[in-house]
C-alpha cells in the first residue's frame, strides 16, 4: 500500500490551536462503516451511543514536561525532546534539534547543580541517548526546567497546557504527547458512564515516538514503527476477558489503547504485564479485540490515518474525513472526535 493512499488536504484554519473551554463539548461524528452512514453529535451525548453492554478502556499514561532548553558552555541554546528512560532514571533516549552541533560527551547545562551530557549519538536515526548528572530526581528537574511538549502544529502558546494536554483520568507519568481521545472526557461524563452501568477499564501506552513518527517511505510497509512500553494490570485483563466471554462490545478510547489492547491478545485471550510493542496497524489487519474506536482526526499519512482505515476501510476514512471538512470540524490534538461503530 503506497503512503499515498492516506493523504488528504486539510485547510489549515481547521487545525485547532486551542482547547475547547468545555472538553465535552467538541463535535463528535458517528461513523459506522458497514451502512456507511455518518451522523453528528456533541461529545458529550455520546451516552446515547452507549448500554451496559459496552467496555471503555482509556488510556491512564500522564504527559511529563519533556521538553527541556539547555545551553552548551557557550551560552548556544539546544532543545531536547525527551522520549523515554533506557537504563535508569536517569538515562534517557531523545530528540535534540541541531544535533550536529553535538559531539559525543559534549555537557549541557540547565542550573548550576543540574547538567546533561550526550552519551551516544545515532547517524541513521533522529534519536540519541544524554544523561543527566543531578542531585534531584529526574521528575524534579522536568518539574523546574521542562515544558508540556505540545505538538508543533500548535502555534498559540497555552497558559494552562499542563492541564488541558492532560486527561482527567491520567495517573501513570510518561508520556511525550496525550492520548488525545480521551481529552474530551470530564469527571462528569466518566460519573454519567458510572451510572449508567457502562464498564470502564484503564490499560497503560506511554505516548512516544511510535505514536508520532511520520510515515516517510513510499509504502507503509516499508515504515519502521519504534517500540513503545505497554501495560495492563492482571485484573484489568481478567475483567475484559469476563467482557469477552459475555461478549461485550470493547471500545477502545484513543487508538493508543487499540494497540496496546490488540498487543496482549493472544489465542482469544487477553493477558497481562508490561512488554514493548511495535504493532502496526494497517488495512488488512484483523481485530481481536477491539469492536469500536474514539478518535481524534489524524495528520496526513500518519500511523494513525493507517489503523483508523483499518477498522473502518480507508474509502469509509477519506468520505468521513471529507465530510469534517465540509463541516468545519476542528482536527488533531485539540480537535473534534469521531468513533467508529
Amino acid at each position: 500500500m503506497n503512503t499515498s493512499d492516506f493523504d488528504y488536504t486539510l485547510p489549515q484554519h481547521l487545525i485547532a490551536q486551542t482547547p475547547l473551554t468545555h472538553r465535552s463539548e467538541s463535535k463528535l461524528m458517528v461513523v459506522t462503516p458497514h451502512t456507511s452512514q455518518i451522523a453528528h453529535m456533541q461529545f458529550k451525548d455520546i451516552l446515547s451511543l452507549l448500554t451496559p453492554n459496552d467496555v471503555l478502556v482509556f488510556n491512564d499514561t500522564q504527559v511529563i514536561k519533556a521538553r527541556i532548553h539547555a545551553k552548551k558552555q557557550s551560552g548556544a541554546k539546544i532543545e531536547l525532546l525527551l522520549l523515554e528512560p533506557t537504563q535508569d532514571t536517569l538515562t534517557w533516549s531523545c530528540l535534540i534539534k541541531n544535533a550536529r552541533r553535538l559531539s559525543i560527551g559534549d555537557t549541557l547545562h540547565l542550573s548550576e547543580t543540574t547538567k546533561l551530557t550526550l552519551i551516544h549519538k545515532t547517524t541513521d536515526s533522529p534519536i540519541h541517548t544524554i544523561q543527566f548528572d543531578s542531585p534531584d530526581s529526574i521528575w524534579d528537574i522536568l518539574q523546574t526546567h521542562g515544558e508540556i511538549p505540545l505538538p508543533p502544529y500548535i502555534t498559540t502558546d497555552i497558559p494552562d497546557a499542563e492541564d488541558r494536554y492532560q486527561t482527567v483520568f491520567a495517573k501513570n507519568k510518561g508520556a511525550v504527547a496525550a492520548p488525545t481521545a480521551g481529552l474530551h472526557f470530564t469527571q462528569d461524563l466518566l460519573d454519567q458512564l458510572k451510572s449508567k452501568n457502562i464498564q470502564t477499564e484503564t490499560v497503560t501506552l506511554h505516548v512516544g515516538y511510535g505514536t508520532f513518527k511520520p510515515i516517510e517511505t513510499d509504502s507503509i510497509l516499508d515504515h519502521p514503527m519504534h517500540h513503545e512500553t505497554v501495560h495492563i494490570g492482571q485484573d484489568t485483563a481478567d475483567r475484559l476477558n469476563q467482557a469477552i466471554q459475555a461478549k461485550k462490545r470493547i471500545i477502545a478510547v484513543g487508538t493508543t489503547v487499540v494497540r496496546t489492547l490488540e498487543s496482549f491478545m493472544t489465542n482469544g485471550k487477553l493477558g497481562h504485564g508490561s512488554k514493548s510493542t511495535n504493532l502496526f496497524i494497517y488495512p488488512g489487519y484483523q481485530f481481536k479485540i477491539v469492536n469500536a474506536l474514539i478518535t481524534n482526526f489524524h495528520l496526513p499519512k500518519s500511523t494513525l490515518l493507517c489503523m483508523v482505515s483499518a477498522l473502518a476501510s480507508r474509502e469509509t476514512i477519506q468520505n468521513a474525513y471529507q465530510e469534517a471538512i465540509k463541516n468545519n470540524y476542528r482536527f488533531y490534538s485539540f480537535g473534534d472526535a469521531m468513533i467508529i461503530i
